[in-house]
Order: C-alpha cells, then structure tokens, then sequence
C-alpha cells in the first residue's frame, strides 16, 4: 500500500513539473521568448530621423529566432550613423534607410558580427 502512495505522489510531482516546464516554454516557441538573451529582453534603440534618404536597401537575415534577435540587429543597424533601420522578423528582413553612402559589407558587418547571416542585401 505505501509503494502505491509513494508512486502516485511521485507521479503528482513529475505532473506538476512538466506542467510548468511546457507552460514556460511555449512562448519561446512561439518566438516571443528571449532564446538568446539569457531571459533578459534586449531594450530597443529608437531609430535616428534622418534629415534626408540617400538610399534604402532590404537585407534578408537568416538565424533570427526571437524578438529578442530581432531587437538586437535593429539595434546593431541603429547604432551605425546615417542609419534608420525597422527588422521584420516574420519576413526576416530589415529595411533599411540610409541617409549617407554606406556600402554593403557595412552593414553586413554589422549584422554578422552578432552571428547572424546576410543572404542577400537589395536597393529598393
């Protein structure tokens, strides 16, 4: 009889524990969780208004998987001067908005030196 209650608290507890485990990991799933944050959320810089577009280019990303990566390379994009940058993660792209001649491996830099990959970079 004590081997029974003790498996079926056993059972109870692991129940529990898996409860909270999925409930806990399906906004990660989703891609609304910090994946690479350390669960911190990367606090987003405002992009710059600039004064005139010389250019505005798409560059399609490959490895983002969370908001979080998606603030990090808007941010990594904002920082740079003369850039004003708006990532779409669902299409994994960032168009962005030059306001001074910026070359290509520029801005690729900035986003592969985060660990991400640039397929491609396109004028609009």
């Amino acid at each position: 009889m004590s081997g029974t209650i003790s498996t079926i608290v056993i059972v109870i507890i692991l129940v529990v524990i898996l409860f909270f485990a999925i409930k806990n990991s399906i906004p990660h799933f989703k891609g609304e969780g910090g994946c690479c944050g350390g669960g911190c959320s990367e606090k987003p810089i405002k992009p710059k208004k600039l004064t005139e577009v010389k250019a505005t280019k798409v560059v399609t990303i490959e490895g983002m998987r969370c908001s979080n990566c998606h603030t990090r390379v808007q941010n990594a994009l904002n920082s740079m001067d003369g850039v004003n940058a708006k990532v779409n993660g669902d299409k994994k792209q960032a168009v962005v908005k030059l306001g001074r001649d910026i070359d290509d491996d520029e801005i690729r830099g900035a986003v592969t030196s985060l660990g991400y990959k640039v397929t491609s970079i396109t004028d609009c």
